[in-house]
């Protein structure tokens, strides 16, 4: 079966389309935290093997899998990678799905089973396709959600072709892409630059002398003192990053006492930041250091902060994004295919490819059309959209034809 058309691509796509879709809710059923994801691992390795597409895992703590196909004729071209994440959340379930968890307290929140689902689809696709101009891999990995799989399968050689840890050609670019509940079902999204946020923690602990809720005077209380600084903090961006620069400082948790007549010895405030820019990541670090710092001295107490490096910005190349964008549009039409107009604060772990291939990333819309409004990312009720399945795996089938 030659698929060099889009029609004929689809074609492709529509046989496969129910077997996809059984995988996804196969899934959803059985979800599975990060670097807890042996199951699906077993699912992919066994999908991609009945496929006849070489395989290899055990990567980033023991479930990241690589898949490779290559080329249909002979070529010193680099892979062309695909990413799915597989990682869900400990959330429990009330989709009221006839698939819904089975796994107590755990959920695919995120739609990474339709990611999953959707690469095992494209899988199945390109594996059939007479012509393939370069070597496609296919990139299952584990944790997104805070583990940094992607960091894990990078420095293990995922990309690095088999001579440095992977599978066939080394890497020349990747894609990836993600459900999006605020787009219309059909749609996909992406921009040269950044897409996504960086996403760093802090831990502030702030120690001052506890004692009876009747003498304050007799203590330094370190309730006042965390209080003053979590809205010390809100200048963090209003005051510290210009109005037309991106930022963000949350407080999350705030934790500290025991009972109302007892002054604590110490507060825990936990929260995170978010930019698009190195140098406003480093300032928004180096602020909620000083805040902290010097009001707990302020009100005569001490402030020690943990700061928590997290995933870095990321960043679609520009070159690539508009490669993509155009290959994209031939395919799905331009009518389906936006420029989105500014990145998102969100982080994703997708970043760490980028830091080492070219890479872009999608925004895939899961809204029905006409509906107004569509579960969120990461709430008890989201469940992915499996009428998204088809668009999901004609994008990746395309750009692996012809990136």
């Amino acid at each position: 079966m030659t698929m060099t058309t889009t029609p004929t691509l689809r074609s492709a796509i529509e046989d496969e389309i129910s077997a996809i879709t059984a995988i996804r809710r196969d899934l959803h059923a059985h979800p599975e935290l990060m670097f807890e994801e042996s199951r699906t691992s077993r699912v992919v390795v066994d999908e991609l093997t009945r496929l006849g597409i070489e395989c290899k895992g055990g990567y980033a703590k023991g479930t990241g899998v690589l898949g490779y196909l290559p080329a249909t004729v002979e070529t010193d071209a680099t892979a062309v990678a695909l990413r799915a994440d597989m990682d869900a959340l400990p959330i429990t379930e009330k989709s009221g799905e006839a698939h819904a968890s089975t796994n107590p307290g755990v959920m695919h929140a995120c739609g990474h089973d339709g990611h999953t689902a959707m690469l095992l689809g494209a899988a199945r696709v390109l594996s059939q396709a007479e012509h393939r101009p370069r070597p496609i891999t296919f990139v299952f990995q584990p944790a997104e959600e805070g583990g940094g799989g992607g960091a894990m399968m990078c420095d293990e050689g995922a990309l690095k072709g088999e001579t440095g840890g992977g599978l066939g050609a080394p890497v020349g670019e990747i894609f990836g892409l993600h459900g999006w509940p605020g787009m219309e079902l059909g749609t996909v999204a992406t921009r040269p630059g950044p897409m996504m946020a960086s996403t760093d923690e802090f831990l502030i602990t702030v120690k001052g002398k506890g004692g009876h809720a009747a003498w304050p005077h007799e203590c330094r209380d370190p309730v006042v003192a965390a209080s003053a600084i979590v809205m010390a903090l809100q200048t963090v961006v209003s005051r510290s990053t210009g109005p037309l620069e991106a930022g963000v400082c949350t407080v999350g948790r705030i934790t500290g006492g025991t009972v109302d007549n007892i002054i604590p010895e110490e507060v825990e405030l936990e929260g995170t930041t978010r930019a698009l820019l190195p140098e406003i990541r480093e300032r928004l670090e180096r602020r909620v250091r000083e805040i902290a710092d010097l009001t707990a001295r302020a009100h005569g107490c001490e402030a020690h902060v943990e700061w928590r490096v997290g995933y870095p910005v990321t960043r679609n190349d520009e070159t690539l994004a508009a490669k993509a964008m155009e290959i994209a549009c031939g395919a799905l039409g331009a009518e389906r295919v936006m420029l989105a107009q500014q990145p998102v604060m969100g982080g994703e772990d997708f970043s760490y490819y980028g830091m080492h291939v070219p890479a872009c990333f999608f925004f895939m819309g899961l809204k029905p059309r006409g509906a107004d409004h569509y579960p969120e990312l990461h709430t008890p009720t989201f469940d992915f959209n499996d009428d998204a399945i088809a668009t999901g795996v004609e994008l990746l089938s395309t750009l692996a034809l012809r990136a």
